[in-house]
C-alpha cells in the first residue's frame, strides 16, 4: 500500500487541516517511508517467540504521590481578577490586530 498526493489531500480535507501544495510531496514521501517501515516489521519471523504471561508484563509504577494543594484563593493564581475572570497581559499579537496595549483589559 502506498500513499498518493490525492490521499494526503483527502485526509487533510477530512481533518480540516490546511496543507500547502508544495508540502504534499514531502508528506507523501514521509508517509510512504512509515508504511515501508511497518511492512518490514511485519516480515520479521516471530513464530518461535512465546508471548509473555501477564505476570511478567512490565510493572506499573505506583501513582501514589502527594497531590497538589489547589485549595488556594483565586488571587494566588493570578495577580488580577475581574468579575470572576483572571486578567492577563495583552499579547503583542493583539496589537497587530488593532487592539491597543494601553486599552484596559
Amino acid at each position: 500500500m502506498s500513499v498518493t498526493p490525492d490521499d494526503v489531500r483527502h485526509v487533510a480535507r477530512l481533518s480540516r487541516v490546511g496543507i500547502d501544495e508544495d508540502r504534499i510531496p514531502a508528506l507523501v514521501a514521509e508517509l510512504n517511508g512509515i508504511l515501508g517501515h511497518m511492512e518490514a516489521l511485519q516480515q520479521v519471523d516471530v513464530s518461535g517467540v512465546p508471548l509473555a504471561p501477564p505476570e511478567q508484563a512490565a510493572p506499573l509504577r505506583d501513582d501514589a504521590r502527594p497531590s497538589d494543594d489547589l485549595r488556594r484563593s483565586r488571587d494566588a493564581f493570578a495577580p488580577a481578577i475581574r468579575d470572576g475572570f483572571f486578567l492577563v497581559p495583552r499579547l503583542t499579537t493583539h496589537e497587530a490586530l488593532g487592539a491597543s496595549a494601553s486599552e484596559d483589559a
